[in-house]
């Protein structure tokens, strides 16, 4: 069975290993299926961007033990090898729980742990720290150890002194190397569709070849043998393949799974992209858009100078259905504050602008207050949200005077693992925006929600 590769902590080297792993591989010729724990679009996109096929995410929380199953035996059985990337710390989950962490999906699979571990300034510590994770849950099974910033010949063979009796097998030590370090900026790894520094694949290959034992490595990696899984069913979507849905997926919009294009695909529903960086028009043939998170607020000046795209969703929004999330709520506003402080015109569509505030992250429980677009009144559903810049209501003189707005209410409320629901979001018969990430694939009423919206059509006075 393949691994998943965790460590002690968020910031341990666990996407560095794992692209060190997939570029030695690529440079081999070996295909490796990569996957990754928890709602994350950047490290995932860095996976994705070595010539090795797409990254797929793994969330109990968001998605559900069945359909993580799905996912993993599915995309897996592709390849003779595959790898999983845990998230912070092996036992960190919701909250202060181990509930959807990447222990949590260790057991789930049944796959072991590859322990990556930050040796700095470390020798007998090291073996304490081991020993208290792999005592923590006697279920998991941590089978091999790769040692992080290890930059002298003393420092390994004091560290293989002290564990030359630990059943455990030594797999690798990764000395320091600026070359081989991931740049970061607010929300994580900067995205290669970000203007991130390129991965050179040669040279992180070289480096595995040089640190890593990938011959030892290469027995955590084959992939599960048997199917496992049952395919799911579309056969209740009902479309109309005259309507295009567009999406819009630049270097400024790129937080989407690529199941959820994968599965409207499927289902039947031909999709366009639409680039707001490029300052184009939403396709006319278009029936609805979705808006995904990304980074508006570091490109807010380009999106304001970006007419075409601004007017043309302006009328688009007169009578199709629109869809976003985060970021892509964000140029639905009046207003975007740039980190600078400067003010940049967006479509003033929605009554608000915004600016930066303090990080807001997490997993979140969701209850329907109306019947809406997206979700029903009542129904519970799932998602999660991650993002700096917060909103401020109403600043715009100009919301006054569009009917239309009379309209707007909240969808839904939202809560964390430890705070009580507040309403979010807004929504009418023809848009949902919202703070909110979704997984629509595995969540089959709402993306039935989704879909039936997308398929109507509206009247300019609607």
């Amino acid at each position: 069975m393949p691994c998943v590769i965790s460590s002690p902590s968020t910031d341990s080297g666990k996407t560095t290993l794992s692209l060190l792993i997939s570029c030695w591989a690529f440079s081999k010729g070996i295909k490796i299926q990569t996957f990754k724990v928890g709602p994350d679009y950047l490290d995932q996109q860095q996976l994705s961007s070595i010539g090795q096929p797409i990254c797929r995410n793994l969330d109990i929380f968001l998605s559900g033990e069945e359909w993580v199953k799905e996912s993993f035996f599915k995309h897996s059985l592709k390849y003779e090898f595959s790898l999983i990337e845990g998230a912070m710390g092996l036992f960190d989950g919701l909250g202060s729980t181990t509930y959807s962490s990447t222990a949590n999906i260790s057991k789930l699979l049944n796959v072991p742990v590859i322990f990556i571990v930050n040796a700095k300034g470390q020798v007998a510590s090291l073996l304490a720290t081991v020993r208290g994770f792999r005592n923590f849950d006697n279920e998991l099974s941590i089978s091999g150890i790769i040692f992080n910033n290890v930059n002298s010949d003393r420092h390994k063979k004091l560290i293989e002194e002290v564990f030359k009796n630990e059943d455990i097998e030594i797999l690798g030590f990764l000395p320091s190397d600026s070359k081989i370090t991931l740049d970061k900026a607010n929300l994580g790894l900067i995205s290669p569709l970000d203007n991130g520094k390129e991965i050179n694949i040669e040279y992180f290959a070289n480096f595995a070849e040089r640190n890593l034992d990938v011959f030892s490595l290469i027995k955590f990696l084959k992939s599960p043998q048997k199917k496992i899984f049952n395919s799911l069913s579309f056969e209740d979507f009902k479309i109309d393949k005259s309507k295009p849905i567009a999406i819009a997926e630049d270097k400024i919009f790129h937080f989407q799974y690529p199941e959820t294009k994968e599965f409207l695909s499927e289902i039947g529903i031909p999709l366009i992209s639409w680039s707001i960086y490029d300052d184009e028009e939403i396709p006319n043939e278009a029936s609805s858009l979705i808006i995904p998170g990304g980074f508006p607020e570091k490109y807010a000046e380009h999106i304001s100078n970006s007419i075409k795209s601004l007017n043309s969703l302006r009328k688009f929004r007169e009578n199709r259905f629109i869809y976003a999330e985060c970021g892509g709520m964000m140029i639905l506003g009046d207003f975007i504050k740039d980190e600078n402080g400067n003010n940049y015109k967006m479509s003033g569509i929605l009554p608000f602008r915004s600016k930066k505030t303090k990080l807001t992250v997490g997993y979140r429980y969701i209850k329907g207050l109306k019947d809406t677009p997206i979700i029903k009144q009542n129904q519970l559903i799932r998602g999660h949200e991650f993002h700096y810049w917060g909103i401020e209501n109403n600043l715009s003189d100009s919301f006054t005077k569009a009917e239309h707005q009379k309209k707007l209410s909240y969808p839904w409320k939202i809560k964390s693992w430890e705070t009580e629901y507040k309403n979010e979001g807004y929504f009418d018969e023809k848009l949902h925006a919202s703070w909110i990430h979704l997984h629509l694939p595995s969540s089959p009423e709402v993306a039935k929600n989704f879909i039936d919206a997308t398929q109507i059509s509206f009247s300019k006075d609607s």
